[in-house]
């Protein structure tokens, strides 16, 4: 029986759908004012394998990633680059997504931009308003914290302990420094739209409320996020949206871990950052990929070169056991204990562990002269649920060489050893290793794979 780690109970507990037999999730996606780094990719991955793992284990998912395309963050930085804000969140958007292909990442089922729902944003906020959860100054809409008893249940704050300046705005015009916008009114220069508080535009945390509950409606499954959203956006949206409807807004969260360098938290606020672009090509996808896989979604992991280094050197491993196995009908054994790991709150550290020991095994396996297809057909199913597969790295593009073209290398470079051309055979291993194909030698014969 799967079991999670949600952040709203503190603990490990079942996990039981609202509907059987279906999963729905509404993950946090990017504030697009700047570039993706390598931080974004870790939640992307994390709750893609998430995803996929459910999948695999037969729910039906309907899973929905949002766009903040509205927010102050998005304005300071166009307003900084002379650019409109339409047009800078259009740019960032699309190179979050090129960024999130290039990490296998699988495109959500709904992906709602918050500037494409300021209908449902204002109805929620008349609601807020109508049960006195909400209240106007100026054109500004501000939701009551203390209005609602309830607040700082899913991080565990009491409000007469915290303090104005943690992640929270400081404006006077507020009843209580804690309180925070819902709707926020026109600046000269900034983006607006009409409502009934006069023109202005949405809050953070109301957007993420508002399409939540349109896509997936009351009470849906998995709520997830960086940790870093647990507060105050996180503790927000769950005010709103409970405090609106008087029921469950989402019956699981889950957070992940950051990616720290240096041992401080990656972020744009803090200046430390590793764009994703430039990783994703000098090393594709699928080794960042591995580099997360090897921590738990919920852990922070630190990013460095030579963990980075050490991923590729074990996707190059994992690859050279696939080249040369057939795969068959999957060890049933094996995917069992997959299975048992990944039921443990998506344990991805036990499973690569679990993926490697297959791969040792089926390569002495083959070396004695066995049949390692089901060993083989496991280790597929598992790399393709853990989005590992080569599909999953679109950026790799098509080989140079097809597979008879190098066959036909090899045996003429087999051709000039048994001959004794030896300079002829060596130019021809160079040319296959320029194009990316390493050879092996044995007793057997040749073998090449591709790296």
């Amino acid at each position: 029986m799967l079991k999670i780690y949600s952040t709203l109970h503190r603990g490990i507990v079942p996990f039981e759908p609202r509907d059987e037999g279906k999963v729905s999730m509404y993950v946090c996606g990017p504030t697009v004012q700047s570039e993706p780094h390598v931080g974004h990719g870790r939640s992307a991955v994390a709750f893609d394998v998430i995803r996929r793992y459910l999948a695999w284990s037969g729910y039906d998912v309907t899973f929905v990633r949002n766009i903040t395309d509205i927010e102050d963050k998005i304005i300071a930085a166009a307003a900084e680059a002379g650019e409109s804000v339409e047009t800078l969140a259009r740019e960032m958007g699309e190179r979050f997504e090129d960024a999130f292909v290039g990490l296998g990442v699988l495109s959500p089922d709904f992906e709602p931009e918050a500037t494409k729902h300021i209908d449902e944003i204002i109805t929620l906020t008349e609601v807020l308003i109508d049960r006195g959860l909400a209240y106007t100054r100026d054109g500004d809409v501000y939701f009551s914290v203390r209005a609602l008893e309830s607040y700082g249940k899913l991080s565990g704050r009491n409000p007469d302990e915290l303090r104005s300046g943690y992640r929270i705005e400081v404006d006077e015009s507020k009843e209580d420094p804690l309180d925070f916008a819902v709707w926020k009114s026109a600046k000269p220069g900034e983006p607006w739209w009409e409502s009934p508080w006069g023109p202005g535009r949405p809050g953070w945390h109301i957007e993420c409320s508002a399409m939540a509950e349109k896509y997936l409606g009351r009470g849906f499954d998995i709520h997830g996020g960086g940790s870093d959203l647990l507060f105050p956006h996180h503790e927000n949206e769950i005010a709103q949206s409970e405090g609106a409807s008087g029921t469950t807004f989402a019956r699981y969260w889950l957070h992940n871990g950051m990616v720290n360098l240096g041992g401080e938290k990656m972020a744009k606020s803090t200046g430390l950052v590793v764009d994703l672009a430039p990783i994703l090509k000098s090393h594709g996808g699928r080794a960042l990929r591995m580099l997360y896989l090897r921590a738990h979604y919920r852990s922070p992991i630190e990013f460095s070169d030579v963990l980075l280094v050490e991923a590729t050197e074990a996707l190059d491993r994992l690859d050279r056991f696939r080249q040369r196995a057939t795969p068959g009908v999957p060890d049933e054994m094996a995917l069992d204990r997959f299975r048992e790991v990944m039921d443990n709150d998506f344990g991805t550290p036990q499973a690569m562990s679990l993926l490697f020991d297959l791969v040792r095994d089926g390569n002495r396996l083959l070396d004695e002269g066995g049949d390692g297809s089901a060993i083989a057909g496991a280790v597929e199913t598992i790399v393709a649920v853990l989005g590992l597969d080569d599909a999953s790295d679109p950026a790799a593009g098509e080989p140079a060489l097809t597979d008879a073209e190098v066959d036909a290398l090899v045996a003429e470079r087999n051709q000039a050893r048994s001959e004794r051309r030896f300079d002829d055979a060596d130019a021809i291993r160079d040319e296959l290793d320029d194009q990316g194909v390493s050879l092996e030698d044995g007793p057997n014969g040749t073998r090449w794979l591709r790296k």
